[in-house]
């Protein structure tokens, strides 16, 4: 099994490309199912759960073609099977969101129960709640979720309990075929749902609401092929934004929208990170001095993102001061905690918070990842750290980071991928 060597202390200094947004591939990736049309979608990141997500769209039936650039085409004419196989959904959550392009095409759709990152429960309630609202019945059979419908779906005015941005994605695939007028309200509003209303505009959709928290959409007979070029990763931009900061270097990320990283640069300035923004570049520097520790609630967007806030533990870590971070989102979401305390953090965990003494220096400790996020902010510390970290489990950083250890070793970070 594949770990990391990391041997840190050393500032981090030059120029990263971020890679296009899994958070937003994967669902226009299920949103290509929605027409018999090709598809053809740039700036896909190469990742593991795209793989996986490319396999399933394989399964169902979709000819997937991939070129050296990483451009997917897709093809769903020939789809002949409306089940997602248990062996393909366990290993990653984001396969739930092929239910409401099945269902609204065909009628139809079986999918096994997601699996995913262990950071506790993620529910699909709301999800079989709002097919159930456009007139789906809804079953669990032999561990999968069977949705059906004799006459298609129909329009409804649907409001989710709580905010879930897999929800709203799935709802609002269903809606564009459905028949009438859906009235999504306390919808999220993520710039990753905004990507995917853009994209099925494109193909020729009807929306309104994007970037509130309504989305009203009037469903149409068919949609047609699109060209689509998938938005930057804003949580890799942010990730590579903190390893800077902790290890008192100065970077530049590239193709990385500021727009979408309001909150996570308001923290970095708030730590004494100097943030100077050009277009769509971004430069943190921290040279010469040490951060400061902050404060944080996660909470949906235009909140702080959950995916940030274990980043955020790291630099806590070695943080001037006492700083306490909250998770509001997803419980057990602060298992990275325990590993950074093998590296002399100073944490103690109460409930969702965890509140970090920070510490001139940390050091070098093997530790292990647990989730994606966490794997990320267990490299960082790495980075930060004195002496030599192993860090892992990196199966899960891969399932959200494009070649991350290269890009580190661009910009000076002395770390390496090794099998055992």
């Amino acid at each position: 099994m594949d770990h990391f060597i990391i041997r840190g202390g050393q500032p981090l200094e030059g120029r990263v490309q971020i890679s296009g947004a899994k958070n937003a591939a994967l669902p226009i990736l299920a949103a290509t199912l929605l027409t018999s049309e090709q598809s053809t979608l740039s700036n896909v990141p190469h990742l593991n759960d795209i793989t996986t997500m490319v396999a399933l769209l394989g399964a169902l039936g979709a000819d997937v073609s991939v070129d050296e650039a990483m451009q997917l085409t897709v093809s769903a004419a020939a789809l002949n099977n409306q089940q997602a196989p248990y062996e393909l959904v366990k290993t990653m959550r984001a396969s739930i969101l092929v239910m409401g392009p099945l269902l609204a095409r065909f009628g139809h759709a079986q999918v096994s129960f997601p699996g995913g990152c262990a950071i506790g429960s993620r529910p699909v309630d709301l999800h079989l709640k709002g097919f159930e609202a456009m007139g789906a019945s809804i079953e669990v059979r032999d561990g999968y979720i069977v949705a059906s419908t004799d006459d298609g779906l129909h329009g409804c005015d649907f409001t989710f309990d709580t905010v879930t941005v897999g929800g709203t994605e799935n709802l609002l695939m269903a809606a564009v075929l459905a028949q009438g007028r859906t009235v999504l309200r306390n919808a999220a509003r993520e710039p990753e749902i905004t990507d995917l209303v853009q994209f099925l505009r494109g193909m020729g959709a009807c929306i309104e609401g994007d970037e509130s928290s309504t989305l009203i959409i009037d469903g149409v007979s068919s949609l047609r092929s699109s060209h689509y070029c998938v938005m930057p990763d804003r949580i890799e931009a942010g990730t590579f934004l903190v390893a800077a900061a902790a290890t008192g270097g100065c970077i530049t990320v590239d193709n990385a929208d500021p727009e979408h990283l309001g909150i996570v640069l308001d923290k970095l300035r708030e730590a004494g990170v100097s943030i100077g923004v050009d277009g769509m570049s971004i430069t943190a520097d921290m040279r010469n001095r040490r951060p400061k520790a902050i404060d944080l609630v996660t909470a949906p967007y235009p909140g702080f993102p959950t995916d940030m806030q274990a980043q955020f533990t790291a630099l806590n870590v070695i943080a001037d001061g006492v700083g306490r971070i909250t998770e509001t989102i997803f419980e057990n979401r602060l298992m990275q905690a325990h590993e950074m305390s093998r590296m002399g953090a100073d944490i103690t965990v109460d409930g969702h918070s965890a509140i970090i003494r920070g510490k001139e220096t940390i050091n070098g400790a093997p530790v292990m990842a647990s989730d994606l996020r966490a794997s990320a902010s267990l490299v960082i510390a790495g980075l930060a750290a004195m002496g030599e970290t192993r860090v892992e489990r990196i199966y899960h950083i891969d399932r959200g980071y494009e070649r991350i250890e290269e890009k580190l070793q661009s910009i000076g970070g002395d770390i390496v991928r090794k099998s055992r």
